[in-house]
């Protein structure tokens, strides 16, 4: 069995709210999902805005190999003679081989919304679907508010597919618009359309009962051979089917062909590139592709996982290109401990006294304050300092932060002296705040020896208080998120001074940034 995929990130994706895709990024996200083997890719609505328009132009030169470009819209209107109207003859400029339409099934809506009789919306979907394909083209059906008009009245809902596969419909997709309908009800409905149909049937669900990729799977199991959703779920209100779960599950739960083994590897990936574009934060508990869904942190569970991998994970994490991560805190065992060592290539025994001194620093700092499963570069910097199998890239002699208030404005002026080898430097900065303006001294007295901090930003700086009873004392946790051009990593700070707790996770990015650099 083989299922087509259809992805409609580009335009239903484009629904979310907080995201606003320009031309570019959309051109962007098109060639990542050609890339990894997605079969149909909708490219929005031609005529509802400039962009769509521009975006369809430009996607003739974005080299496409796998894929084919989408255009989307709706039925004819009422009353209209499909030569005439407007949202058919956009279709048709977009030029495109294929267009997707959506029409009513539910009787509410034709009576509620479109206000006309029940036959006329028949017409509407019929004689668009044979005006679009006497011009030669492939045309989808989307049957909006399938399952909602087949349960309040379930022969009309008929009525307007099966006008659809008369007219010359390649593909009917049976749309579950509103996302709350039963994964049981999905596979029942699927199955009993399935009898009636000729043409490939095809699956569109959203997320408002938190069950689209269930509901998707459950469609294919019952005989839908198309599924149409957006990477990493975004969408409208709850968001669509995730087509990167719906992806791994047809591939290695159910065993259904949909892309390639090698593409498979390539989906981790795939969903981080298209959050950043998105400029939002991949969830750490997405399943398959998030940064935690391999992630172990209880003792007992690393030390099975390290015995037999299956123990605690339900498929190998390569296979979908994501990595095995073993949390360091102080819920972590030896077993846990050894692990990361090995992955960071230093010698550690299991009984030696070095092991059980490291093992309760990290339980001590973890009580302290510290979290190295949230800061992993600190921890590798931690653990071979402690190890001595690390050498500073600098001294800090010592430096200071002055805020001024003038007027109404804030200023902040950062001046450091530290040491690289025998050479003294004594610099000083501004900054927008007291860190920036530490991060610029640091990066200013450092960049003639590393010209490769050059490539390296902060992109998240985060702030905890660890005990809000002790007030304007109480001890903070500050996280740093730096990046380069290939890398992000994560650092950590702990102190009763927020900018004491800032300057050690903001050294602990610059170091490490160096030791990678130098490895």
């Amino acid at each position: 069995m083989k299922v087509t995929l259809y992805d409609t990130t580009l335009r239903d994706g484009a629904q979310t709210e907080g995201i606003s895709f320009s031309v570019t990024d959309k051109i962007r996200i098109a060639q990542k999902l050609d890339a990894l083997g997605i079969h149909y890719i909708e490219g929005g609505w031609p005529g509802a805005n400039p962009k769509d328009m521009e975006f369809f132009k430009k996607v003739k030169r974005a080299g496409l190999k796998n894929s084919q470009v989408v255009a989307f819209g709706s039925t004819r209107r009422a009353k209209t003679k499909t030569t005439y109207d407007s949202v058919l003859r956009a279709l048709l400029t977009a030029d495109t081989k294929v267009i997707t339409i959506f029409g009513k099934s539910w009787d509410l809506h034709v009576k509620d919304v479109f206000k006309v009789p029940l036959d006329e919306n028949l017409k509407m979907i019929s004689d668009s679907i044979k005006y679009l394909k006497s011009k030669g083209k492939k045309v989808f059906y989307d049957a909006e508010h399938f399952f909602d008009g087949y349960v309040h009245n379930p022969e009309y809902a008929k009525q307007t597919i099966l006008a659809a596969q008369e007219a010359g419909a390649n593909a009917v997709i049976l749309c579950d618009t509103n996302g709350g309908t039963g994964t049981s009800e999905i596979f029942k409905i699927v199955r009993e359309i399935k009898e009636i149909l000729g043409v490939p049937l095809g699956i569109h669900t959203h997320n408002d009962g938190d069950m689209a990729v269930a509901n998707s799977l459950a469609a294919v199991q019952a005989g839908a051979t198309h599924i149409q959703g957006t990477v990493n779920g975004i969408g409208e209100r709850c968001g669509n089917a995730n087509l990167i779960s719906i992806i791994a599950n047809l591939s290695l739960k159910l065993g259904v062909s949909c892309i390639s083994r090698i593409n498979l590897k390539e989906l981790t990936e795939a969903s981080r590139y298209v959050a950043e574009i998105c400029n939002m934060k991949q969830l750490d508990s997405q399943p398959f592709v998030g940064n935690s869904a391999f992630a172990h942190k209880a003792g007992v569970h690393i030390n099975a996982i390290l015995k037999n991998s299956k123990t605690y994970e339900h498929i190998d994490p390569h296979l979908v290109g994501n990595r095995r991560r073993l949390l360091i805190s102080e819920l972590t065992g030896k077993s846990g401990l050894l692990q990361k060592a090995e992955e960071l290539e230093l010698e550690l025994d299991k009984n030696a006294s070095k092991t059980k001194r490291l093992l309760k620093l990290l339980q001590t700092m973890e009580h302290e304050g510290y979290h190295f499963e949230a800061a992993e570069a600190s921890l590798e910097l931690l653990m071979k300092r402690t190890l001595k199998k690390f050498k500073d890239f600098f001294k800090l002699e010592d430096f200071r932060v002055i805020i001024e208030k003038q007027k109404n404005q804030i200023k902040s002026e950062a001046i450091i002296k530290l040491k690289v080898g025998k050479h003294l430097q004594h610099t000083a900065a501004l900054g927008d705040g007291p860190v920036n303006a530490l991060d610029n001294a640091l990066r200013k007295a450092l960049k003639d020896f590393y010209p490769g901090l050059s490539e390296m930003h902060l992109a998240d700086f985060k702030v905890r208080v660890l005990d809000e009873k002790a007030g304007t004392a109480a001890k903070v946790r500050v996280l740093i998120q730096s990046q380069d051009k290939t890398n992000s990593w994560w650092t950590i700070g702990v102190s009763e001074n927020i900018i004491e707790a800032s300057w050690q996770a903001l050294m602990d990015s610059i170091e490490y940034k160096l030791l990678k650099d130098a490895k």
